[in-house]
């Protein structure tokens, strides 16, 4: 992304509202990049321009060295792997496991059994046992717990080999255990997948895979910073970027952060 801005026309306050501030930002193949902020900050704005969703209002996005404006966008959206809550609630609940990663191989929520090959096959069966959800082959897909279903969700994107992989919240709403057993499938894929280069936008330090490479911070639309994620994790920089004091701790390649009792706005309104 090149000088980047995304703005929406508000036609009752007759002015823009600014999504995306001159964002400047490059992912490269092998990397794992986490994108954190809060509510507001423009993390789906940006998630929707790599995954070829949506255009720019300004500036240059290129994803896999095509440039978003100038090639089809569907057939680019065709090399991109995601996982995100509203798919998951499309797929069919009397689907076995191992069906539901079958329907990542042509990119359909319904499973095309007459295209399937015994390649296909050996692949689903693949990719849940590297991401450790073997167990889960003939369950129904009505029957698993929400951690599972991301699960099944992030094998059936890495189906049809993806050349990007995009990850919006993926252990949102999931209880410790799940969350935890969700994080150790996306570090075992990114053991699997060297090249494959990640993006996992999030909420919580906590639920940052032990694989991530690097972090971005944003912020009211601005990128507060960015780069390896053993830079960015200061307290000074996630303070900065969630507008409170706020601890930063490291344990192992796990990250955690607390907010002291009675902990004030680093930013007054009035000079924000």
């Amino acid at each position: 992304m090149r000088g980047v801005q995304v703005w929406r026309w508000m036609a009752r306050e007759e002015r823009r509202a600014v999504l995306l501030d001159e964002v400047e930002w490059t992912v490269e193949p092998g990397e794992h990049w986490v994108v954190l902020g809060p509510n507001g900050a423009g993390k789906t704005t940006l998630l929707n321009l790599a995954a070829a969703v949506s255009h720019p209002s300004e500036g240059e996005v290129e994803v896999l060295g095509a440039q978003l404006g100038k090639v089809d966008m569907r057939a680019l959206r065709e090399r991109i792997g995601s996982v995100e809550a509203k798919l998951g609630r499309r797929i069919r609940g009397r689907a076995t496991g191992h069906e539901v990663v079958l329907t990542g191989a042509y990119g359909s929520i319904a499973l095309q059994h007459k295209r399937i090959e015994p390649a296909d096959e050996e692949r689903a069966e693949r990719l849940l046992s590297e991401i450790g959800a073997a167990a889960l082959h003939d369950r129904f897909y009505e029957d698993c717990s929400q951690g599972e279903r991301q699960r099944l969700l992030l094998a059936r994107a890495l189906m049809d080999e993806p050349e990007l992989l995009l990850l919006d919240e993926p252990t949102v709403g999931l209880d410790l255990p799940s969350r935890e057993r969700l994080i150790g499938s996306l570090d075992a894929m990114a053991a699997a997948n060297p090249t494959l280069p990640t993006v996992t936008v999030t909420h919580h330090l906590e639920e940052i895979p032990s694989s991530s490479t690097h972090a971005l911070l944003l912020a009211d639309a601005r990128i507060v910073a960015q780069g390896p994620i053993a830079e960015v994790m200061s307290a000074e920089l996630v303070s900065r970027c969630f507008d409170i004091e706020v601890e930063v701790a490291q344990h192992g390649n796990r990250w955690a952060a607390r907010v002291e009792a009675g902990a004030r706005s680093l930013f007054p309104p009035q000079t924000r």
